[in-house]
């Protein structure tokens, strides 16, 4: 894990604006499935990456992460999991938002605004307003699955 950005350098980097590298579509992953989509800036200086992941035994457990630099997480949602425990020692049930913060990387977990992530339930509808969260201009065209 990377802790090498100024929290203004992983501001700066989420609210840039992202696109897909292609015109590619992407099948999302089954259950017990992930995939890595590469994005990049809209000038292409920066790459990115969006992580999917399900969990193949609790059907509600999804994880949408948002990549720079290859390993620096700028933020992800988890959704259907386990509670996370903060540095500080508080604790913040599923779903919640990790953020990147300086020092921390994304071991540092937030309740999610529902303005924003309006129906956590809807793993559908969460990774759209995901992707307008991460400031994903041309997203990747997906192609759901039987489970997704």
């Amino acid at each position: 894990m990377s802790f090498f950005l100024t929290q203004a350098e992983a501001d700066a980097l989420l609210a840039m604006e992202k696109q897909r590298v292609d015109d590619e579509r992407v099948r999302l992953p089954d259950l017990g499935g992930s995939l890595v989509v590469p994005l990049v800036s809209r000038d292409g200086v920066e790459a990115f990456h969006l992580d999917i992941a399900r969990s193949r035994i609790n059907l509600a457990k999804t994880k949408y992460q948002n990549r720079a630099r290859t390993t620096v997480v700028l933020a992800r949602i988890d959704i259907g999991g386990a509670p996370h425990r903060n540095p500080d020692d508080s604790e913040l049930p599923c779903p919640h938002i990790h953020l990147y913060r300086e020092g921390y990387g994304d071991r540092w977990a937030f309740p999610i605004d529902p303005r924003i992530f309006t129906n956590p339930i809807d793993a559908w509808q969460t990774l759209a307003e995901f992707l307008r969260f991460c400031n994903v201009t041309r997203p990747p065209e997906f192609d759901r699955g039987l489970f997704t």
